[in-house]
């Protein structure tokens, strides 16, 4: 699988590290103690296997060292999109 890089190009996934669920939102921790626990328990452990198009988190260590959110399909693997991650969450 090759991931096309915005500044480096099309790069082999051995560049890349992938780092998790681009969609998952870290709980808010400011309310409850014991409802902020179940939240993150979640967070951390409760994890889907999508089947289709999902969004993840690479990162590009063995290039630019960008943080990217890709857009690929879980059975075939094909990329259709490929952003910078610091475009989506600042």
């Amino acid at each position: 699988m090759r991931i096309p890089c915005p500044y480096c190009g099309p790069r082999d996934t051995a560049e890349f590290s992938y780092r998790g669920d681009a969609t998952l939102s870290r709980p808010d921790a400011s309310g409850d103690p014991a409802i902020d626990d179940v939240a993150m328990f979640a967070y951390v452990y409760l994890r889907d296997n999508p089947v289709g198009r999902h969004q993840e988190f690479w990162y590009h260590g063995s290039g630019c060292r960008s943080w990217l959110v890709v857009t690929r399909d879980t059975t075939s693997h094909d990329i259709s999109d490929v952003r910078l991650a610091t475009a989506e969450r600042p």
